[in-house]
């Protein structure tokens, strides 16, 4: 049985630089980790050996556990089984078409009511006087796909989300199973559903094991869906959404508390988390962390910086630093004490 990762206090870096008119205003601490195609660590900056929470970035582990444990759903519904979604229209139909499949109705979902996750969508949905609603939550569609698993398996309903229902521990397997470790702590995400503590090395080396699966298998069967559909993970103008169609073949998910992992078909991937939580940083920090995984810096371009600005003028941006920056360049790291990476995949 291979080990948790260490419940402690990360040791973060810097990894991002905000700078306005060339002086350093900003500085977002995080780790990064690089995967070759084999598993091997290219680049580890930071503690991506502490234990932490995942947060959305999860929902593709999860949906593969579903898919194990008997979930029959394929293209724009898998897809959105492993999103963040906006609340479109799109969306929420989703939403209902899966519940349909297990003969519920949105009454059955035990997610936390919210507001559309996209600000327009949201202000749309506002000015038709709606408040919060279970079905436009972002997580709505990893709930409905959890229903209709413990539907098809015969397990009970009203209690999915509870961290002893057979459901969550075989969520809990899989995780456990893609990344290589022990799941180090069970809690409660946003949502409401069970959260599984792995370390940031162990959530990558999970993404890669689905980005690289062979036909046939669950791991697959997800990456796909992932692949045609990036507007069903995000929604359209997220960030998300945007990278997978920029880069071909691309899988890539954020999670809250600045997370974000990507992964390539070859099992090429990359794992970010912003020490501070930070959105603004972790895109930034992610198509740092590509461009060494060696995807093209020109399709990289559009998230590579974040403008910063003065009287509506760019007068800066946030942009990788530290070890993360010197390696974009080919430059050695900084001397300092070697960066933990934890123990192998096993």
């Amino acid at each position: 049985m291979n080990t948790a990762a260490a419940v402690r206090e990360p040791s973060h870096v810097p990894v991002a630089h905000l700078v306005r008119a060339g002086v350093v205003e900003g500085v977002h601490h995080g780790s990064v980790v690089v995967l070759d195609p084999d598993g091997t660590v290219q680049l580890a900056v930071g503690d991506v050996a502490a234990a932490c929470y995942p947060r959305s970035a999860l929902k593709p582990v999860q949906a593969v556990g579903m898919l194990r444990a008997g979930l029959a759903l394929d293209g724009e519904l898998l897809a959105l089984s492993a999103a963040s979604h906006s609340g479109e229209e799109r969306h929420v139909a989703g939403v209902r078409r899966i519940l349909d499949a297990a003969e519920l109705t949105p009454a059955a979902l035990r997610n936390t009511p919210d507001l559309p996750y996209d600000p327009a969508v949201r202000d749309t949905w506002l000015a038709r006087g709606r408040c919060a609603d279970r079905l436009v939550q972002n997580c709505s569609g990893k709930h409905a796909a959890m229903l209709l698993t413990a539907r098809r398996r015969g397990w009970s309903l009203h209690d999915y989300t509870d961290p002893r229902h057979p459901l969550q521990l075989e969520l809990a397997a899989t995780v456990a199973d893609l990344a290589g470790e022990a799941v180090a702590h069970v809690a409660v995400d946003g949502c409401g559903a069970p959260l599984f503590s792995v370390s940031l090395l162990g959530l990558t080396r999970a993404v890669s094991r689905i980005a690289a699966a062979p036909e046939g298998s669950p791991e697959a069967a997800l990456a796909r869906a992932l692949r045609r559909h990036p507007d069903m993970v995000a929604g359209e103008g997220r960030d998300v959404t945007r990278l997978m169609r920029a880069v071909p073949g691309l899988i890539a998910k954020d999670g809250f508390e600045g997370v974000q992992v990507a992964a390539l078909p070859d099992g090429r991937a990359v794992g970010v988390k912003i020490a501070d939580g930070a959105d603004r940083a972790r895109m930034p920090v992610a198509a740092a962390a590509l461009a060494v995984c060696g995807v093209d810096p020109a399709a990289l371009s559009p998230f590579a910086e974040a403008p910063v600005l003065g009287g509506g003028a760019v007068v800066g941006g946030l942009r990788a630093a530290g070890d993360l920056a010197r390696a974009v360049a080919g430059r050695p790291p900084a001397a300092g004490p070697p960066v933990p990476v934890g123990p192998s995949c096993g």
